[in-house]
């Protein structure tokens, strides 16, 4: 669209705005802050400060359970048999183990997440990756082609003196350009010069939860638990309440009214603290003599206990965990085989979530190469990441298929070792001490030893007898 750049800045802004009230929303939901539901105001101006919002952090639950399984272990092009040194290096040299995995809890999360490449001018083989929030990012998509064909990033400085300044970059195909908020307009920083880049690329990658063909900006993981979770925290909520008036027996006296309680001065004293439970007293009709003392029974709680266990079920049920994560608990400990069962859906979840974070993260390394190199080579469109194995098999059954698979030649040693979980760095000290040893045993075979090649001869057992010399022609 033939759009001016401070035309653009506002558009991409008033967009994001749309969208932010909703982003926090969630947010709340992750942390913990979210505002009580299905609670009476009536009931919230009675109880006033003295019992707060219990809250059940499911959510947190169901989103950290799928990202605790989302690990990069590295980029392979796909005319390649191991992972690519050069893009683990500048992975590794911008801290993107630790960033990734807020990208994808923020993308779980608010829908999305955003990376931004930049060049470096500190070390122009290292480009800069960085992973943003969706409250700070906004990047809209071509239509047709469904890239991004412009971003906002904006923020607030504080300064010495408690003033904010509101700034912002626009990520163009052709340009950076940034942005200071004065009096009320936007005008070009005039401290930051403008990046005439002129790659042809913005270079913003969303980082997308769940994108469909009408939402290619996602849906929150959370949005099914959302009300059960609304569910939950509102009956905790009535039982700690519960707890406060009922579960302790409350007392009740009859004949007797506030008039009736004073100090040494003579000044009447209210008999109708609240304390752990309440007392109730009411005067007796004056024909009436006597004063009559008692209390209610205590409430039973366990209704409360078991309509959590049943909501607790429902979540486990859309988010496919384990009812174990949510403290369903039996006296004999699962098996191994039933562990595994158990957590199907989700290691089938986060597989899905590997294959749509990877494909963002492989866009991430291109644009880095184009950052670097100017241009990206014809290999990279065959990019692949590779992510740690989602599932929870024993050691012993990793090592039992990875040994019978190289076994009956199915599979390479480095492709062996790559399965039973170890790291590049871990195969390369391997592969380098195996080379040793076979350069060892080459040398030894050249001088004559040839016990190198099949290895010293066993030892005779003293009990057999000396075996006869075989005939000679």
């Amino acid at each position: 669209m033939d759009r001016t750049d401070l035309e653009w800045l506002k558009h991409l802004i008033a967009s994001h705005d749309k969208k932010l009230d909703d982003l926090r929303r969630w947010d709340a939901y992750y942390e913990g802050e979210q505002p009580l539901s299905y609670m009476a105001p009536e009931l919230i101006q009675e109880l006033d400060e003295r019992v707060r919002q219990v809250v059940v952090e499911w959510p947190r639950l169901v989103v950290d359970s799928v990202e605790e399984r989302l690990d990069v272990e590295g980029f392979r092009y796909g005319s390649q048999a191991d992972a690519d040194d050069e893009l683990w290096r500048i992975w590794q040299a911008n801290d993107m183990d630790e960033q990734s995995q807020q990208g994808h809890v923020d993308a779980l999360v608010m829908r999305r997440a955003y990376a931004i490449v930049g060049s470096n001018e500190d070390d122009e083989r290292t480009p800069i990756i960085t992973v943003e929030s969706p409250l700070e990012v906004y990047a809209e998509r071509d239509p047709r082609t469904r890239k991004v064909r412009a971003a906002v990033k904006r923020w607030t400085e504080e300064g010495d003196h408690g003033e904010k300044a509101e700034h912002a970059t626009l990520y163009l195909p052709e340009a950076n350009v940034w942005w200071v908020k004065v009096k009320g307009e936007w005008i070009e920083d005039p401290e930051v010069p403008r990046d005439d880049h002129e790659l042809g690329e913005v270079l913003v990658e969303p980082i997308v939860n769940r994108p469909r063909t009408k939402r290619p900006d996602g849906v929150s993981e959370l949005k099914p638990v959302v009300p059960v979770s609304d569910a939950a925290c509102k009956l905790a909520t009535d039982m700690m309440i519960s707890a406060e008036f009922h579960a302790v027996p409350r007392r009740y006296a009859i004949g007797v009214d506030e008039t009736d309680f004073q100090d040494e001065q003579g000044r009447p004293v209210s008999a109708l603290k609240r304390i752990i439970g309440r007392i109730w007293a009411i005067p007796k009709h004056k024909s009436e003599d006597g004063v009559e003392v008692g209390q209610f029974p205590e409430a039973n709680l366990s209704n409360f206990h078991e309509t959590l266990k049943l909501l607790a079920m429902l979540v486990a049920s859309l988010a496919g965990l384990p009812s174990r994560f949510l403290g369903h608990a039996t006296d004999n400990p699962a098996s191994a085989d039933a562990i595994r069962s158990d957590e199907s859906r989700l290691v089938k979840r986060a597989e899905r979530k590997q294959r749509s974070f990877g494909g963002s993260w492989e866009r991430v390394m291109r644009l880095v190469l184009l950052v670097r190199d100017g241009s990206v080579p014809d290999n990279a469109m065959s990019l692949e990441t590779l992510w740690r194995d989602a599932s929870t098999p024993t050691d012993a059954e990793k090592a039992d298929a990875a040994v019978k698979l190289f076994t009956a030649k199915i599979v390479p040693l480095h492709q062996t070792r790559e399965d039973l979980g170890y790291t590049q760095v871990q195969i390369e000290r391997m592969e380098a001490e195996d080379e040793k040893v076979a350069s060892s045993a080459f040398e030894r075979v050249m001088a004559g030893d040839l016990a190198a090649l099949t290895g010293p001869k066993p030892p005779r057992d003293p009990a057999e007898p000396e075996p006869e010399p075989e005939p000679v022609g």
